[in-house]
């Protein structure tokens, strides 16, 4: 399926967003989505329908460490999604806007 994306990367119609479209997505950096990837991912989407915005990464944070595990921190997210811009990243995934604080 041909993807529309913005010149970040991002979804332009984030209603699209399913689990192919996040894995097609993900295709672009190596990366094969999980259960665990995906629970990540309609999270970091839950948070944006939320709060009406994409979330930096301190909040998607704290968020994940509430929704899904205390276990989960910066350096675990970097090494499972394979970056180290963890909010950017995220969203790009997830399908939602880049967040606002991010270059």
């Amino acid at each position: 399926m041909q993807l529309e994306l913005d010149q970040d990367g991002h979804l332009v119609d984030y209603t699209i967003w399913n689990n192919q479209v996040a894995q097609q997505l993900a295709s672009s950096i190596d990366l094969e989505l999980t259960d665990w990837h995906f629970e990540v991912l309609h999270a970091v989407r839950q948070f944006y329908q939320q709060f009406g915005h994409s979330p930096a990464t301190r909040p998607l944070i704290k968020y994940l460490m509430k929704t899904i595990s205390p276990e989960i921190d910066n350096a675990m997210l970097q090494q499972r999604f394979n970056t180290g811009l963890v909010a950017r990243h995220l969203s790009r995934l997830a399908g939602i806007p880049k967040p606002a604080n991010c270059l």
